[in-house]
């Protein structure tokens, strides 16, 4: 059985504010797990509202390993930090990986973790 896609897409991301408690920061975060025998070399693209995307934020994944990208900092060898306000998350990879993308908003005195559904082609 095969695991995984190539492309995967998440339309909702919103950087929430990190919020007051230090033990629980508000951000978002983009895993991805290869659970292939090849290394996959991954290109993530942000897609913007207002102006052009960022198409150069690259990592490497090793065959049989997860990673787990906080968007609230840095990301990819290049270091990029995703500005606050609306984003999508275009997942390239040279093999099938299996991507999820999830939020902790700490914006109510309740607060949520929820994974925005993401789609994989």
């Amino acid at each position: 059985m095969k695991y995984g896609k190539k492309n995967w897409v998440f339309c909702d991301g919103d950087l929430p504010p990190h919020g007051d408690n230090p033990e629980f920061l508000g951000h978002e975060a983009l895993m991805i797990t290869n659970v292939g025998k090849k290394d996959a070399k991954i290109r993530i693209k942000i897609l913007f509202e207002d102006k052009a995307p960022y198409d150069n934020i690259t990592i490497d994944l090793n065959a049989e390993r997860t990673t787990c990208l906080r968007l609230d900092k840095p990301i990819g060898k290049e270091g990029y930090q995703i500005p606050y306000g609306q984003y999508a998350i275009h997942v390239i990879s040279n093999v099938p990986v299996v991507a999820c993308f999830g939020r902790l908003d700490v914006r109510q005195t309740n607060m949520a973790y929820y994974s925005p559904a993401g789609y994989g082609f």
